[in-house]
């Protein structure tokens, strides 16, 4: 699936990260636990800073408690990382002990008049605003439902010897993994204008009944789940009234119903992706800009020796 939703607030905010960055004494990186590999933020991904980095896999309430502790192992792993799995809008608490871990990590600055400069990220619909808003004590930020919420750049001060800086959520220019596509629109990430809930809906029947069968069972009260996506939103569809003419089922209304209830975890707790999963689409996806760039090459290279046989 190619989405194409990358609108101007979402630009310029990619130029403010790489403008501020440098100021910055520390990351905070909102993930959605259910999917932290594809919603990693794709400017910070680029960059490579060795700057000081908090993980926050939000959204822990509504994914498989047994993979975020695989991904929380993971994080803690890498250099200058701490990660933390919470869940903004019920732990409040927890949320907040995240400034004292920012001064953990910039130690040279606590105690002193200067404040430690933050700057937290995160990819539309994460939950960035809500983390600011309780860290804050009150609403400064924005939040909603629906993606892009946030339009620009914030300067949030915690008065606590702590600056937030907060800038919209941002996705890519071009998704290369499908697979990363296909998630960031199940869990609505993504507009609703900008996919097809038929599509989606598609992919996330074909992941469910391969991975988490037994949920759908209990949901949909099934005897068996069917082998394919199709047999399955169909049986659902019959299940839920959604008909069309002639008595077959209307695919785009049970479509929206089922993303709808995976959003409302109404079928329960889920991870669409895991550390080893992460990994191996990491290396497809490295092979696929590979290949490209000489590809690229190839044609620049035909190119320049077309010129040089015309001007000889």
């Amino acid at each position: 699936m190619s989405i194409n939703w990358y609108p101007g607030h979402m630009f310029k905010a990619t130029k403010d990260i790489k403008e501020i960055l440098p100021n910055m004494d520390l990351i905070i990186e909102v993930l959605d636990a259910r999917l932290p590999y594809s919603s990693e933020n794709p400017v910070l991904a680029a960059l490579k800073t060795e700057k000081p980095r908090i993980k926050l896999l939000n959204k822990a309430d509504m994914a498989d408690p047994a993979i975020t502790e695989l991904w929380l192992n993971q994080f803690q792993q890498q250099q200058n990382n701490k990660a933390m799995a919470i869940s903004c809008t019920e732990q409040a608490d927890k949320v907040r002990s995240i400034e004292d871990l920012c001064k953990k990590l910039v130690p040279k600055k606590e105690g002193r008049s200067t404040s430690i400069n933050a700057l937290i990220v995160g990819i539309p619909n994460v939950g960035k605003s809500t983390i600011i808003n309780t860290l804050a004590g009150k609403m400064v930020a924005k939040s909603g439902n629906e993606p892009a919420v946030t339009k620009g750049q914030q300067k949030i001060n915690l008065r606590n010897g702590i600056m937030l800086f907060d800038t919209p959520g941002v996705l890519w220019p071009k998704v290369e993994n499908e697979n990363t596509a296909y998630r960031l629109a199940t869990t609505g990430a993504i507009k609703n204008t900008a996919m097809s809930y038929d599509d989606v809906a598609f992919f996330a029947a074909d992941f469910l009944i391969k991975t988490y069968p037994d949920l759908l069972k209990q949901r949909y009260q099934l005897e068996h789940v069917p082998d394919t996506e199709l047999e399955f939103l169909e049986v659902i569809g019959r299940k839920r009234g959604c008909l069309a003419g002639g008595g077959l089922v209307d695919l785009t209304k049970i479509s929206e119903i089922f993303l709808s209830e995976i959003r409302d975890v109404k079928i329960g707790r889920i991870s669409f992706e895991t550390p080893e999963v992460a990994e191996r689409e990491k290396a497809e996806v490295q092979a696929i800009l590979e290949k490209k760039a000489e590809e690229k090459a190839d044609k620049k290279a035909k190119r320049k020796q077309a010129f040089k046989s015309r001007k000889s």
